[in-house]
């Protein structure tokens, strides 16, 4: 990691310190630089906006036999590194399961997320098998641990999210609890429980759970602000792929105005094209790290 990419990553472990910050998920580095323009202190990545701009699902639910529509380790890390490369401010990754069981597997992705230059990195429980649809808690431990050990090892600045789907799979709020805390005690440095959306239930996680805590907003709306999560104590805010749905909706809309109508309406809504290269034309500002901000 070079020196500017250690100087990220180092703020982006003070921003975990205390208050409550919102960072937003891109797809790709012009994504990634939109959300930078806009003043946010670090960006996450989505995989679901990856998965979608390569024309493929999101990992989820899956048959066997089409196992092989899932976005690569490859693949995903590349775009990662894309996006890196192209902000100067810190990068999170989205890192699935670790694509992989086997805690050796998580390892390797923790060990490739940093050379592409992320300076965090959540790895999830969700299996994507129907029968068993996450990790067995020992295992999942195991693979947090895995990955803390892959972090230290290099002595780079690094935030490990331990992420657990029970919510999304229909478990209980205090298995829920369990989870999150057992990947803290295991070396992760932020828990992640999407699927807690109203202020009891994140409130009561914010309680249990024995560290800094990250939830997702935007996936169906939401009533509860940024300032509402802030007092309810929450550390982190992302909002997953919400922000790349919300641009395929218009994708989709625009292709069904020229489809079915033949009609241009929807350009009336566009960026100008001075305004998008104003925006992606490098300066030795725009070259300058951002300030970390609570």
């Amino acid at each position: 990691m070079d020196t500017q990419r250690r100087e990220l990553a180092a703020r982006f472990v003070e921003l975990h310190r205390e208050g409550c910050f919102l960072l937003p998920n891109a797809w790709d580095a012009g994504s990634a630089r939109v959300l930078e323009s806009a003043g946010f202190p670090a960006v996450a990545t989505t995989s679901a906006g990856i998965a979608f701009s390569l024309g493929r699902p999101d990992h989820d639910y899956v048959d066997p036999s089409s196992a092989g529509d899932r976005v690569g380790r490859t693949a995903m890390i590349g775009r990662i590194g894309q996006i890196a490369a192209e902000v100067r401010v810190p990068v999170s990754a989205d890192l699935e399961d670790g694509f992989g069981e086997a805690p050796e597997t998580v390892a390797e992705t923790i060990s490739m997320t940093l050379t592409a230059g992320a300076a965090g990195g959540n790895v999830e429980d969700f299996t994507g098998d129907r029968s068993r649809p996450l990790y067995d808690p020992e295992l999942s431990a195991d693979r947090i641990r895995a990955a803390r050990e892959a972090v230290d090892t290099t002595g780079e600045p690094f935030v490990l999210v331990g992420r657990t789907d029970v919510l999304l799979t229909g478990g209980k709020l205090d298995a829920a609890v369990q989870r999150a805390n057992a990947y803290l005690a295991a070396g992760a440095d932020c828990a992640f429980v999407p699927g807690a959306a109203d202020a009891e239930t994140i409130g009561t996680l914010v309680r249990e759970i024995d560290g800094p805590l990250n939830v997702v907003m935007g996936l169906t709306g939401n009533a509860l602000s940024l300032a509402d999560l802030r007092d309810l104590g929450v550390r982190r805010v992302t909002v997953g792929g919400s922000i790349a749905r919300a641009m395929y909706a218009q994708l989709l809309g625009a292709a069904k105005e020229l489809a079915d109508r033949g009609t241009f309406s929807y350009a009336e809504h566009q960026i100008t094209q001075t305004d998008l290269n104003e925006l992606f034309r490098r300066t030795p500002e725009s070259d300058q790290p951002r300030p970390a901000t609570g």
